[in-house]
């Protein structure tokens, strides 16, 4: 059975990857169609901004409500698109909108709303100063395949609740859930145009980031296919070997099929161009000396997608599993002699997104966690923090730029500006013209009694400033 993406006459296919089914067709948007909903948006947003913090919390409450009635029904469209087994469609996907919903609804007044900014310096104490979170616009967000539902949500709330409208580009591997996320968000009281899905290949996606928008996001769980996955295993040499038999044996029993057979513990990958690559990488491990544990080959029996969970033992950092990023159901593992050659090796890599370190001893797993780069580092876990929404998600080197989650994510979809009142417009200010040797000296003056050290030098210091204040205006 044929997966390829089926495109004809400005349609694009969703494919189920598991059985191959055409799910539906869809039109593709063309640059006009693009640029369309940015201007919609565009016009749309101000009055989505007017709106006022409270009123699209009040949305965003609404729209979790909706999302926990239809729960089982949105994770079975993920999965019958993305390939996953259902249980991680809802704890990976739904659970994580939910609560990032949560998050948004419990603190977006208090992270967005104008903020007082006291003024420590004495020459400015007459003055009333704040912050103001302000939405940035039209944001525009292109998302990927491996997670079709939870990150462009968590990403969309966010900029909603900020007071942003929103132009989504989902992965033309899944098109569908980004329909389903506009239509739950519509329900909830989100302005059609304030929220719109542009489908289409890559030329949308260029579209979108060529169009005057404000500001733009890209962005073994799920076969591999996760950004969080672990690519790399270190283990210490004294457990090497035990370890590895011990992971293969645990990989072997591991069930791979349908994601709706609530038996599936691994899924499809998403397409057999992405089988390809993880072939290729196994492949090439295996001419370079990897042994292959368990799997290493495709599974033509289930579908052209599915690959056996794999474990590879004696890799190395001259082999492409070990430095390009794989995304799918393999774990190669190499072994380390101290925890320095550890770090060295984790750290040796152009990506940085996330990384885990396990042991027994908490204090040393928290060393070690501290000296690895990556945006986020678990202690005797993995991936969860993507769902831990007080968390910001975000990489280091070539694993991205800015945060989203949390207080960071959120602040990535506000600009700040300081607003600044003065308490007596009418009193000359020291910064104002009508110099002098006077003023020069009460300005020393005034300095001193700020910030001399001794308390005599501070006293002569206001003296010799009192007159500052009977300075006339130009």
């Amino acid at each position: 059975m044929s997966t390829d993406l089926q495109i004809a006459t400005r349609k694009i296919a969703s494919v189920n990857p598991a059985t191959g089914e055409v799910l539906r067709e869809l039109e593709c948007a063309g640059e006009g169609d693009v640029l369309a909903a940015v201007a919609r948006a565009r016009a749309a947003q101000a009055a989505w901004a007017e709106l006022g913090l409270r009123r699209r919390i009040a949305v965003l409450r609404e729209f979790q409500a909706k999302v926990h009635a239809r729960k089982s029904e949105i994770a079975v469209a993920i999965t019958r698109e993305a390939g996953k087994p259902l249980v991680e469609a809802l704890v990976t996907e739904v659970l994580v909108v939910l609560d990032a919903a949560r998050f948004l609804i419990d603190n977006a007044w208090g992270r967005l709303r104008d903020e007082p900014v006291p003024h420590g310096n004495l020459a400015t104490k007459l003055k009333s100063g704040w912050l103001v979170r302000e939405p940035h616009g039209v944001i525009g967000i292109i998302s990927p395949w491996n997670y079709p539902f939870s990150i462009p949500a968590t990403e969309t709330l966010a900029a909603l609740v900020a007071g942003n409208a929103v132009v989504l580009k989902p992965s033309e591997l899944t098109p569908l859930i980004a329909p389903e996320l506009a239509s739950l968000l519509h329900e909830a009281g989100v302005p059609k145009d304030v929220f719109q899905v542009v489908v289409g290949e890559g030329p949308a996606g260029t579209a979108l980031l060529r169009s005057p928008i404000d500001k733009v996001w890209g962005a073994f769980v799920n076969a591999g296919q996760a950004c969080l996955s672990v690519e790399r295993c270190y283990v210490h040499r004294s457990l090497y070997e035990s370890f590895a038999n011990a992971c293969a044996e645990k990989t072997k029993q591991l069930r791979v099929g349908n994601g709706l057979d609530s038996q599936t513990d691994l899924g499809p990958m998403i397409h057999e161009r992405q089988v390809r690559t993880v072939e290729s990488h196994v492949e090439d491990a295996k001419a370079r000396g990897a042994r292959v544990l368990a799997g290493g080959t495709r599974l033509p029996d289930l579908g052209v997608n599915f690959y056996a969970p794999t474990v590879l033992a004696d890799v190395t950092h001259d082999m492409r599993i070990m430095r390009e990023e794989t995304f799918g159901p393999v774990l190669p593992i190499m072994a380390f002699d101290n925890d320095d050659e550890a770090v060295r090796l984790a750290n040796d890599s152009e990506y940085g997104l996330a990384a885990s370190v396990w042991t027994r001893d908490r204090t040393r797993g928290e060393r070690l966690a501290r000296r690895i780069h990556a945006g986020t580092v678990m202690v005797n876990d993995v991936i969860s923090c993507f769902g831990i929404s007080e968390a910001p998600h975000g990489g280091v080197k070539s694993s991205g730029v800015g945060r989203t989650h949390g207080r960071f994510g959120l602040e990535e979809m506000v600009r700040v500006k300081y607003l600044d009142i003065d308490r007596m417009p009418g009193m000359k200010k020291m910064w104002w013209h009508g110099y002098g040797e006077s003023f020069r000296r009460q300005m020393e003056g005034f300095m001193d009694m700020q910030f001399a050290r001794g308390m005599g030098t501070r006293l002569r210091g206001a003296l010799r400033a009192a007159g500052v204040i009977r300075q006339k205006k130009l």
